[in-house]
């Protein structure tokens, strides 16, 4: 048989023969590698809070990487996770939820942006704006360095072109170019707008570090 106490520090697994109980061994939890640092680097810009449907055994070794200890929100039932998620929206707050398991789909819809991780991107996930392999975890803030960049290149983009269009009317107006110029210029500035778009993204991908 196996379990875990309210006050155990991992996991047990109790081993027994013939009924008669050998002992048992610990399955702690672990961090994965490089999240520890990962929540360093967010907790700079952004108020981190943890909802976990497990007990608060492990309260202790996680509150180092948190502000502030009510911030540990253990015990969360679906229907809690998504409460807590609904009033911080309410609030005006821009919520980044990160979720593994169908128990986190109502807190994810909800989100202002929600991140379903999954070890295997190929099997069925929650619904989620963002689907990330777990391994890729660590390059949340490149991710979201990357989509602040997307925004900026995609303002570029429309202004870029708008100019297109007014230097457009401007010899559309005087009748300077024949309908066969204009018909050949039109996609040329499409396709270019496009193009530099394009370039743009992977650039600032591959820079991010977010293209193998």
């Amino acid at each position: 048989t196996n379990g875990s106490t309210k006050n155990s520090s991992a996991s047990k697994v109790y081993i027994a023969f013939n009924g008669v109980p050998a002992g048992y061994f610990e399955v702690k939890n672990k961090l994965r590698d490089g999240v520890a640092s990962l929540l360093h680097q967010l907790k700079e810009k952004s108020k981190l809070y943890l909802l976990s449907g497990d007990n608060d055994y492990e309260k202790q070794s996680l509150s180092g990487y948190f502000d502030d200890e009510s911030h540990l929100l253990f015990d969360q039932s679906p229907e809690d996770k998504l409460g807590f998620v609904q009033s911080s929206v309410n609030a005006g707050n821009h919520v980044l939820m990160m979720g593994d398991g169908l128990n986190d789909a109502g807190a994810l819809r909800t989100s202002t942006v929600g991140v379903s991780i999954a070890e295997d991107t190929g099997s069925f996930t929650p619904a989620s704006d963002v689907i990330m392999e777990a391994g890729s975890i660590t390059k949340l803030p490149s991710v979201l360095a990357f989509s602040k960049e997307s925004l900026k290149i995609i303002k570029i983009s429309f202004a870029i072109s708008v100019l297109y269009n007014i230097i457009g009317l401007g010899f559309a107006v005087s009748g300077t170019l024949s309908p066969l110029v204009c018909a050949i210029i039109m996609p040329i500035s499409s396709i270019s707008v496009i193009g530099f778009t394009t370039l743009a993204t992977h650039y600032k991908a591959w820079k991010k570090g977010l293209l193998e």
